[in-house]
């Protein structure tokens, strides 16, 4: 099975050059591959786009002789990125048609392992084109066949690497438990169990700070010194706010995926939700997609079942007792069920959890 650890690098001077320059390369041939398709498309409307055939990194090398500089399979991946891109497309439109990279986004590369280029040795990795080795802080072992590895740079200017192990994967003991799964903003996670996962709100916490740090950056001339000290300032903040979300995700999923056979979960439409403008900023705090997303390679990896509910489910407004369906809860300031049927009273959150752990009966 295949999984990715990432860890932090240090590179000296001379190795944060050569990854600028891969950097700047790999983003300069997606670029130019991407322009060149547009223009031979607008050139040969009438020729279907699968007959088309497009040059490659190496094709480009003779014009521009500074991409023999860096890895050419920093420059193949990005070529594949744009493959795969373009098929995304016009398979399903909703993807979008593949944008330019610009600078200010986060700088990437990734490189394969061929022939035993990249390894590990004496808290270093190796990687190809690069004579020495770079710093790594691994703080987890693995072990398996390094297959690729993606190097990164994040706005604050911390270098990182995330290397795809091809490594045989353990399952965890079975069990018989089942748990239903409630989501939401005043609380993260509820189950049907009575568990209670709290919403820690990283984002509202950091506020002020983040505020005054924006305000001090808004005041910096551009292109100077200060501005950018200031901006590095405001990314470490947004940077220590997606770790220790990250964090807490990890951790409930973990949890959970540890403790039950089978989770059922809510299909929410975050992008729909998201619209509410009062509630959008806490939507997007709780990171539900992303928790989504853990559980369910959790889940491939240990052997458990994650099961959706339907979009259409009302597990919030079912009583979990008599089955009884009642719209009180469509006011999100009613946090108790009242059954007018059978007279159950109960949390709406547990309520909700106990609806969809019946899913998986």
């Amino acid at each position: 099975m295949l999984k990715a650890y990432k860890f932090r690098i240090y590179p000296n001077e001379e190795q944060r050059v050569y990854l600028a320059k891969t950097f700047g390369c790999t983003r300069f041939i997606y670029n130019k591959m991407l322009a060149d398709r547009i223009k031979s498309y607008e050139e040969n409307k009438d020729l279907a786009i699968r007959t088309m055939k497009y040059p490659t990194p190496a094709q480009y090398k003779n014009e521009f002789q500074w991409l023999k500089e860096v890895d050419s399979l920093a420059l193949a991946n990005a070529q594949m990125n744009l493959d795969k891109a373009y098929k995304n497309f016009f398979r399903d439109k909703s993807f979008g048609f593949p944008k330019f990279k610009k600078k200010i986004s986060t700088n990437t590369y990734t490189t394969n392992n061929q022939n035993g280029t990249v390894y590990i040795e004496s808290s270093h990795i190796k990687l190809p084109k690069l004579k020495s080795m770079i710093k790594i802080k691994q703080h987890r072992q693995f072990e398996g066949l390094i297959k690729s590895c993606t190097v990164s740079q994040v706005p604050s200017g911390k270098y990182y690497i995330s290397i795809l192990v091809d490594c045989e994967n353990i399952e965890l003991p079975k069990t018989d438990k089942k748990v239903g799964v409630d989501l939401g903003i005043k609380e993260f996670a509820i189950t049907s169990d009575g568990e209670v996962f709290k919403n820690p709100k990283h984002l509202k916490k950091s506020e002020k700070r983040l505020a005054k740090l924006q305000k001090d950056l808004s005041r910096k001339e551009k292109g100077s010194n200060n501005r950018r000290k200031a901006r590095i300032k405001v990314a470490k903040l947004y940077e220590k706010i997606a770790n220790q979300r990250r964090n807490m995700l990890h951790k409930v999923s973990t949890q959970l995926i540890n403790k039950n056979q089978v989770i059922v979960i809510e299909d929410l439409k975050v992008s729909n939700l998201i619209k509410n403008h009062k509630l959008a900023k806490s939507i997007a705090d709780v990171s539900w997609s992303e928790f989504r997303i853990m559980l369910e390679y959790k889940a491939k990896w240990y052997g458990r079942e994650i099961i959706i509910a339907p979009s259409n489910y009302a597990s919030s407004q079912l009583c979990s007792n008599c089955g009884n369906q009642s719209s009180q809860t469509k006011d999100l300031s009613c946090r108790t069920y009242i059954c007018p049927v059978c007279g159950m009273i109960m949390d709406r959150d547990i309520n909700a959890s106990k609806n969809l752990q019946k899913l998986a009966m």
